[in-house]
């Protein structure tokens, strides 16, 4: 860790929040703790990064994010999600938020995720080199694998995405885990990770995507 930077964890959680603290103290990481998303908008750090909940009373972590681009700061953000929050992941992930973990996590996850978020050597191009990487992984998907993740990624059901694609649940299941195996990941929050890192959302289609849809 940079022995400098200073870890702002917004939770209105107090429990959490001092075992987050904690937790990264133990790390020797200068840490900042906040029980709102005011209370860190009403003196917004300007170095470091930000540890926020997604579900806060007053003001999300989502709000949180659209205020800090208004602000003008650009500080990376991880957003601490709940089960079954990967819609708000992956809005989050829209505004710029630059990771994020589902609960429980590892610890040396988070960690993880907080050393990748203050380290700004190579960022640009490491992030290029994996989004290429992924975009490999994509092409190798066929037309309704795409589809299924697409609909993963969207934060819909097994048994919304058979109906939309008129398939079962049971066969949706199985484009699941082929795509799962395709892409890599382990989890759900990281093949939606993996999709976002690939600009797969929300975004007009590159050459190369427009070339996997087909």
């Amino acid at each position: 860790m940079q022995p400098s930077a200073v870890v702002h964890v917004v939770d209105d959680d107090e429990a959490a929040r001092q075992s987050l603290a904690f937790l990264l103290r133990t790390a020797q990481v200068e840490v900042k703790t906040y029980d709102s998303a005011v209370a860190l908008l009403n003196d917004p750090p300007r170095s470091g990064c930000i540890i926020t909940d997604v579900r806060m009373p007053e003001i999300s972590g989502i709000e949180l994010l659209r205020h800090l681009r208004e602000f003008g700061v650009a500080l990376p953000v991880i957003v601490i999600t709940g089960h079954g929050d990967v819609p708000l992941a992956v809005e989050a992930m829209k505004l710029g938020a630059a990771d994020f973990l589902e609960k429980p996590f590892d610890d040396d996850a988070l960690l993880a995720a907080v050393r990748s978020a203050l380290s700004n050597q190579d960022a640009n191009s490491k992030r290029d080199q994996e989004r290429n990487e992924i975009r490999e992984k994509l092409a190798a998907l066929s037309n309704r694998e795409r589809q299924v993740l697409e609909g993963l990624v969207s934060g819909h059901p097994n048994k919304t995405i058979a109906h939309n694609l008129g398939i079962s649940p049971r066969t949706v299941e199985i484009y699941r885990a082929n795509v799962m195996t395709k892409m890599n990941a382990t989890s759900l929050s990281e093949l939606v990770r993996l999709a976002l890192v690939a600009e797969l959302l929300g975004q007009d289609p590159t050459p190369d995507q427009a070339k996997i849809a087909r």
